[in-house]
This record gives C-alpha cells, structure tokens and sequence, in this order.
C-alpha cells in the first residue's frame, strides 16, 4: 500500500510482479496501466479494471449489484430511503447502493488482508463435499472502486477472465492509437476494452441465488468501522431436520490513528425456532488481526447454521489500542433470510 500511494502522484499504477517478495517489500516495480477519474455519478461497466481503494489489488469488474446498505452511522428518516428489514435495526433505514461482482488477479492475492476465497456454495445433498469455493471473486463498494486502463489484452491472471471476457480489438486500436498520437487524451478513453461473453452472463443466471447481494450492514465505534454482507446458501435436510446455512463477510477498518488490535469475538444468534446461542472466542478465523496506519482493514468470511428458515445476529469485537485502552467494538445487526428452495444440483463454480 505505501508504494501504491506513492506512485499515485505520478499517475501510473505500479505493483509488485511474481510472488517471492516480502508482504511489504517489493524487488521491482512496473507499469501496468494509467490510472482513469473515478465516476462521481453512473455505474462502471463489464471489463473495467480497477485497483481496490482499500486493499489495492487488481481486479476487473463482472457485473454490478444493487443492495440496500444499512448505515447506523447515518441520519435517519430522509425522504426516498428504502423501507428497513423487517426485525433488525427498525430504526435504521436502507439507502440503496452499488456494489460490483470483481475478479481478483490471483498475483496480488498473496499481498492483501482479505479471504480469497471467501464466496462459498453449498455442495450437493448427495455430495461428500459440503462446501464449494469460487476463489478470487469479491464485492466491492462503488465508492472502493479506483478504475484504470491497460494497454495489455490480458492484464489479469485469473482463470475465468479469459472465460468471462473477450478483447474488443476495435476499442483495444482505438486506446493504442490516442496512447500514440494523443497521449494526453487518452485518459477520456474510459470504456473498456473487454466486453462480456456469452458464457459470463449464463454463469451469472445460474449462479444469482447464491451470488445475489442484496442488504449491507455497518456501525462504526471508536474508530474502527464494522460491515458486514450476509448471504443466504441454501438448506440441508438432516434427520428429518433442516438446516440452513449463510455465509457472511465482515470487514474491519481502522479510521483513527492509533493502531488497534481484535483480540476477541463474542456472537448472539437468534433462531425463529426461539433458540438463543452465545459464542466467544479468541481472534477470527484463527487469527488476531491489528488494523494499523498502513494495513487499516481486514476482511474474512465464516458460516452459520439454523434449524429455522431464518433469525438474527449481533455481537460485539474486543479490540485492544496500541496505547492499551481496551473496548468492545459493536458488531451491526443482521437478518438471516431464506429464500425459496435454490439448492444447487451441480457444483456452482461449474461453467
């Protein structure tokens, strides 16, 4: 990230190339592209490649999704809000917001604080395998979205891109030849080289129920903003029993300036059965991230289950501050949905 923002001011865009430098110490540097004015108004389109405001990876843009975003940090009551969830934050209306599908270049996925393979399926009833993973997709905030152009008719390594994208080559000569003759005007030359196929937008029909984002939750405390995207996967019938199953990604960034440190988590499920569970532990996914003045966010993804087609969850973060000071972090409260039956008969990763 600090060579990144660095070469912002020369406008190109520099990353690390191969795999076998340090996290934070890169051997060598090279151009990969120009960097374009992000969009104030309007949406971005198929085949824009951008960097992550956040986590500075590559990554070009599939297709967008519309989510109603929940912002406790946020006045209420504003004319044109959508009307909140029913049984989770009544007082907090939703604002509509876009986010994008994105592929991650899986070079930069060793460098970045966030699960490359976060966005899970259920497997098959049948399947010894109980969860399927599509690994190097990502949701990303319109606002989170730095787009820039390549010269390169394949600038991702990523083994879909080629599957979802095609080079355009009447708008990939239209780009080399301003680059040429016209390098200063070849900045307004924002739509981008890489037009779907048709296989992407059959992969997008098949995958919605399990891809669909559509309500995103945050609340910030002492500096340290929480959101999270909950997703609903499907049920399985267990002993007469279902059970059914969300994915939920959560994203910590530290806003202030004083490191800070997740030490531990503590849950409050809510079942419509009438179940209530409490769950703490150390750390996340195994780990105690510290969110610094140079890595502020981390991102991960986990799972819960319900013997019910829906309930609730809200918990709190133990975050502990470089000067000592310790606190509990509010973890924004979420809906758990279903959905009517969208249980996979194949693999959802299947073209």
């Amino acid at each position: 990230m600090e060579v990144f923002r660095a070469v912002l001011h020369s406008n190109l865009v520099k990353l690390p190339l191969g795999s076998t430098v340090p996290n934070r110490f890169f051997a060598r540097l090279a151009e990969v592209g120009r960097l374009d004015a992000p969009k104030i108004t309007g949406k971005y389109e198929t085949g824009q490649l951008i960097l992550h405001r956040v986590f500075g990876y590559r990554g070009v843009i599939l297709f967008p999704w519309l989510a109603r975003v929940y912002d406790r940090d946020l006045p209420q009551h504003r004319t044109g809000d959508v009307a909140p969830t029913p049984g989770v934050g009544k007082e907090v209306r939703g604002r509509t917001h876009t986010f994008y599908q994105v592929l991650i270049d899986q070079r930069d996925c060793p460098y970045i604080r966030a699960q490359t393979e976060a966005v899970t399926f259920l497997g098959n009833q049948d399947s010894s395998r109980s969860l399927y993973a599509i690994p190097g997709l990502d949701y990303v905030a319109h606002e989170d979205i730095i787009p820039y152009t390549s010269a390169e008719k394949s600038p991702l390594h990523h083994e879909l891109f080629d599957k979802f994208l095609a080079y355009d080559p009447d708008k990939g000569d239209l780009f080399d030849f301003f680059k040429i003759q016209y390098p200063k005007l070849s900045p307004l030359l924002t739509d981008p080289p890489f037009v779907p196929q048709e296989t992407l937008r059959a992969w997008q029909n098949k995958n919605h129920p399990w891809l669909e984002l559509s309500d995103v939750h945050k609340e910030t405390t002492e500096n340290i903003r929480v959101t999270v995207i909950p997703f609903y996967m499907g049920f399985r019938e267990s002993h007469s029993t279902s059970v059914y199953w969300w994915r939920y990604c959560i994203r910590l960034e530290n806003l202030g300036s004083l490191s800070v440190q997740l030490r531990e988590r503590h849950w409050r499920i809510f079942s419509l059965s009438g179940t209530l569970e409490t769950v703490r532990g150390r750390g996340v996914v195994g780990q105690e991230p510290a969110l610094t003045r140079t890595l502020p966010a981390f991102q991960y993804s986990s799972h819960v289950s319900l013997q019910a087609p829906s309930g609730h969850m809200w918990g709190t973060f133990r975050m502990e501050r470089e000067d000592g000071y310790t606190f509990d972090c509010r973890i924004p409260p979420f809906s758990l949905e279903s959905k009517p039956d969208i249980t996979p008969a194949a693999p959802p990763g299947a073209l």
